[in-house]
């Protein structure tokens, strides 16, 4: 027998661990491996040898449940990008050495859209040599931005917990009857997911958020100003979610004065929120507050949606089956058969498919006057936040799996 290896890669979620848990428990019951390595920070733990044995933690249930429902990425991550193989041939010969010392012949690397570069890079290369090795991906990301999936796991968490915020803001905002904005900054670089799922904060009592702003359509200042002094005529609160990623007509990004690139050029965008509320104490004259949820929207397992979390593991599970039966260069993809009741199934997805690839918040899901979603992201996303779970407790905090091994 030979050996499989899983890694983590890119942003955390609070639901990446799940399809961890999915991917040990898989490959233990499989039988068909002698051991099962995690490595430490991604890709670049492979390179550095930085490999832990799982083997023995595959058949601890109590492990594997608590793994499920604690936040971040257990094994650690990075963001490195894999050069191509016609440019730097010796970055994969490097791998395969590697895997070759270590028995490896299965790889699975969890991750979103960056991630399944790699894994389309890799498993494209060692088809090219004649290598043994077989490479798959296990999707995650909360930005919700995956090719071809209905959905990605960790949306539904960050989606619950968003949701949870504005409702909870909406009752602070109210207690006074004075003029008043808040401003809430929303992950989403160029897709709306994240920022549209604040409507489901809304019930019979609350409109908040009133307002929705996204990045697929652009934004106009004057029209901005205009949305809340309208509202401000009847209600003397007005609570507002907008994306990070927000950007005008000419494509600039609201925050594009502080905003750096990373290693795959992508905008490390903030300061949205910021903008805005100095935009409208200056217009308006009126108190504004800004609020950055920043990255409690990707570890706030206290409150993940146990869907989410099942999802997630059986994605893992499923990603280990596949690679049993020989297959490489795939994405296992959840595809949505109903609403309501929802029910869902995975199927297999060629990872060129996936890989680069973006999918933003549907355009006929924006209302006209690019201030607001339509009744169709409830209908969406509604069925992805349900359920809880029962998260351990010690000394009056979360009990989550020991991460001693990344300091």
């Amino acid at each position: 027998m030979k050996n499989l290896i899983v890694a983590q890669s890119g942003g955390p979620t609070t639901a990446i661990n799940a399809s961890l848990a999915g991917v040990i428990s898989a490959a233990k019951e499989s039988g068909m491996y002698d051991k099962i390595y995690g490595a430490i920070h991604g890709v670049r733990g492979i390179y550095e040898e930085k490999l832990i044995d799982l083997t023995d933690k595959a058949g601890d249930k109590d492990f594997l449940e608590l793994l499920k429902c604690s936040p971040s990425c257990y094994l650690g991550s990075c963001r490195h990008k894999m050069p191509e193989a016609s440019e730097d041939s010796k970055a994969y010969e490097q791998l395969l050495e590697i895997f070759d010392k270590y028995d490896i012949e299965s790889v699975l690397y969890i991750g979103g859209n960056d991630s399944m570069d790699t894994v389309s890079k890799l498993s494209a290369y060692t088809r090219e040599v004649g290598s043994p090795v077989l490479v798959g991906g296990v999707p995650k990301t909360i930005d919700n931005d995956l090719a071809i999936t209905d959905h990605s796991p960790g949306f539904g968490s960050a989606a619950k917990y968003i949701a949870t915020e504005m409702l909870e803001m909406s009752h602070d905002t109210a207690v006074y009857n004075l003029p008043c904005v808040t401003i809430v900054e929303i992950m989403g670089r160029n897709a709306g997911w994240l920022t549209a799922a604040s409507a489901l904060a809304r019930n019979s009592y609350s409109t908040a958020p009133q307002l929705i702003y996204l990045p697929e359509v652009s934004f106009d200042m004057e029209a901005f100003i205009s949305d809340i002094s309208k509202l401000l005529e009847t209600s003397s609160n007005v609570l507002v979610a907008v994306s990070e990623g927000i950007k005008d007509k000419d494509g600039n990004y609201i925050s594009a004065s502080t905003a750096v690139n990373d290693k795959f050029g992508h905008a490390q965008l903030s300061g949205a929120g910021k903008f805005l509320e100095a935009a409208v104490k200056q217009r308006l004259g009126i108190k504004c507050r800004s609020v950055e949820l920043n990255i409690p929207q990707r570890c706030a397992a206290h409150i993940a949606s146990a869907t989410d979390l099942n999802e997630s593991f059986e994605l893992g599970r499923k990603a280990v089956e596949y690679i049993n039966e020989g297959n490489t260069g795939f994405l296992p993809v959840l595809l949505r058969d109903s609403d309501s009741p929802y029910k869902w199934h995975i199927e297999m997805t060629d990872i060129t498919k996936i890989a680069n690839e973006e999918k933003t918040f549907p355009l006929e899901w924006i209302n006209e006057t690019h201030n607001n979603v339509t009744d169709d992201l409830i209908t969406y996303a509604l069925p992805l936040i349900q359920g809880e779970i029962s998260v351990p407790y010690v000394d009056g905090l979360p009990k989550y799996t020991d991460i001693s091994h990344l300091f």
